[in-house]
């Protein structure tokens, strides 16, 4: 939606609903239903909400039955979500007896990542990698590439790289890539990867745009200022 649009939408609402605030409000509210729909640059409302009354069933089911691990390992699952990591470890560590699955290891091995153990965290995401190269679609390398981006930039190049070797139709990876390329001061590289991610979206199906649109305009914005 151009600006020009926006203005002419705003000034009808005004004449509308007679009140410039009450219609810039109005204004708001369509921008970001128009960007859930088409794009998907914020963040959902009502997701959370969902989230946090799914969990808090799961968290009664557990006080009547302990030692239910499905319902644990659900309710691990939605606190990594919500980042609450902690919480979700705990869990995740209760049922690695009853799972030990490559996506329960690579979950256990995220948590740690993201709670600052960095070793053990790549060991386990490693080791998942290990029992199925295709676990959750490539996302280990996603993650490994961005919590060594800092530390350890080469080594990240290495995995978004794996990523996009196991996932070649992910325009984030591609995104995330020309990003990292970016802080190493790798302009040329960053460009291509840019371009690439604007390339694999034109070529995906349709119904995939919608979950991929973000990273493109994102990688498309880098391209332009860039």
């Amino acid at each position: 939606m151009s600006a020009l649009s926006k203005f002419f939408l705003f000034a009808l609402l005004w004449w509308l609903v007679g009140n410039p605030f009450l219609a810039i409000l109005i204004l708001l509210v369509l921008l970001y239903l128009f960007d859930r729909r088409f794009v998907g640059l914020t963040p959902s409302v009502t997701a959370p909400i969902r989230r946090n009354r799914r969990l808090s069933r799961l968290r009664r089911e557990l006080q009547l039955a302990p030692h239910n691990a499905s319902a644990k390992l659900e309710a691990a699952r939605l606190l990594i979500e919500k980042r609450k990591y902690g919480e979700a470890l705990e869990l995740l560590e209760q049922v690695s007896g009853v799972y030990d699955s490559a996506d329960v290891v690579y979950e256990t091995g995220l948590c740690r990542l993201k709670l600052g153990d960095a070793k053990e965290g790549e060991r386990l995401i490693l080791q998942a990698l290990e029992l199925n190269p295709r676990v959750k679609y490539g996302e280990p390398y996603l993650r490994l590439g961005e919590a060594f981006a800092k530390e350890a930039p080469d080594q990240a190049v290495q995995y978004l790289e794996a990523f996009r070797g196991v996932h070649s139709s992910s325009v984030e990876g591609s995104y995330k890539l020309g990003r990292l390329y970016e802080r190493l001061g790798h302009r040329e590289e960053a460009k291509r990867a840019y371009a690439d991610a604007g390339a694999i979206y034109r070529g995906i199906p349709r119904y995939k745009r919608r979950q991929e649109r973000r990273w493109a305009i994102l990688a498309w914005l880098r391209r332009l200022f860039n």
